[in-house]
């Protein structure tokens, strides 16, 4: 069995290599690629391969983008440590997948589903862009979160919001520099929130509007650039970085 492994993690990309060859002596590594740029010209002519495994964030974008580029009918395992309503993506439309840190039975399940199903992948036709929309698009379930001040209870339209974050509470900051103390955590806020509002790391949700653009210090690090002051600075999770400048594309 040919294999492909497109990771931009150099020990990633060993460890997965070495654990398929333990758990099948008739796997070989025909190639690891790093980049978007680097697997989109490398596919344009590739040698024969029957299986992909592919890491979803690459240091310059996310490896969907290749898929929409160059036409494979080869089936594709994606790496990922999306959280469960990215998977559910996966489900529908047929890709399998391992959760990162992945271990042997994780892969060999993988391997498993492919030899069951490998005369039918062919057949099927996966839509990327859909469900690259699916990943970083999702409609608001509320228009406004609910903030105590002294013996009151007021919404604060959604709109107004320039972030959430945490600071021994969770607390919300608007455009015109108010702060709140809300009730939800910020995993409650992420989905209540939709894709108008991005989680850069554990600590920070932040309002499309509130983002200028991005400053990049290092190959994979990034400080947000915002439209207005904020004492601290917010730096994008590493783990979050491609989705995030996906996230930037979207109006």
């Amino acid at each position: 069995m040919q294999v492909l492994i497109i990771e931009d993690e150099l020990l990633s990309a060993e460890d997965l290599a070495d654990t398929l060859r333990q758990l099948s002596t008739d796997i070989s590594i025909v190639g690891i690629l790093h980049s978007v740029k680097e697997a989109i010209q490398y596919l344009q002519s590739p040698p024969e391969i029957d299986l992909i495994f592919s890491d979803i964030q690459l240091g310059d974008g996310l490896s969907f983008e290749i898929f929409r580029e160059v036409h494979l009918t080869q089936p594709v395992v994606f790496c990922t440590a999306f959280d469960a309503y990215a998977i559910e993506a996966f489900k529908n439309n047929g890709i399998d997948y391992i959760l990162k840190p992945f271990d042997n039975a994780a892969v060999a399940n993988a391997l498993a589903k492919y030899r069951q199903w490998k005369q039918y992948f062919s057949l099927v036709s996966v839509d990327y862009s859909a469900l690259m929309e699916k990943l970083i698009t999702r409609k608001p379930e509320y228009t406004a979160v609910l903030v105590y001040q002294k013996d009151k209870i007021m919404p604060v339209s959604l709109p107004d919001i320039a972030l959430f974050y945490i600071e021994h509470e969770t607390r919300l900051f608007t455009f015109d520099k108010r702060s709140h103390v809300v009730t939800y955590t910020l995993d409650q806020l992420e989905k209540m929130c939709g894709d108008t509002f991005f989680r850069v790391n554990r600590q920070y949700l932040v309002n499309r509007k509130a983002v200028e653009g991005a400053v990049q210090y290092s190959p994979r690090k990034f400080v947000v650039d915002l439209t207005l002051h904020f004492p601290e600075t917010i730096v994008v999770s590493k783990t979050r970085t491609s989705t995030f400048l996906a996230w930037l594309t979207q109006q």
